[in-house]
């Protein structure tokens, strides 16, 4: 049997965080993101942000806000790639926003805001 005190233990949990006003912010457990599913996360300012996490590890990070319904939902859109870029899929009008620049492949007058994301040891700076 073993014994770890808890002032010992070091954390070894990873956040997912984004860039937000030259800053990074902590959004959540990087276990909490499952390949192919996105998660919604509340920011400081009161907007939301829709986090990715793919098949290759990489991380993305949009604006959760469907441009074309006003509707904060493209965290629960389907993802998937086109012509080899990334996209969610909004679950009410089906447009295709591309994860990597926030542009629309089906409007391309029409794109979301996206965020730096990266994946660090909590407690980085």
């Amino acid at each position: 049997m073993t014994t770890v005190a808890p002032e010992t233990t070091k954390t070894t949990s990873v956040q997912v965080q984004l860039a937000l006003e030259g800053q990074w912010f902590p959004v959540c457990e990087l276990t909490a993101l499952l390949p192919g599913r996105g998660v919604a996360a509340l920011l400081p300012d009161g907007r939301q942000a829709a986090l990715f996490h793919d098949r290759t590890g990489r991380l993305y990070a949009i604006d959760n806000r469907d441009p074309f319904t006003g509707a904060a939902v493209l965290s629960r859109g389907l993802t998937g790639t086109h012509r080899g870029r990334p996209y969610v899929a909004s679950p009410l009008l089906k447009q295709r926003f591309d994860l990597a620049d926030g542009r629309c492949l089906d409007d391309g007058t029409v794109r979301v805001a996206t965020y730096g994301v990266r994946a660090a040891q909590a407690g980085s700076p």
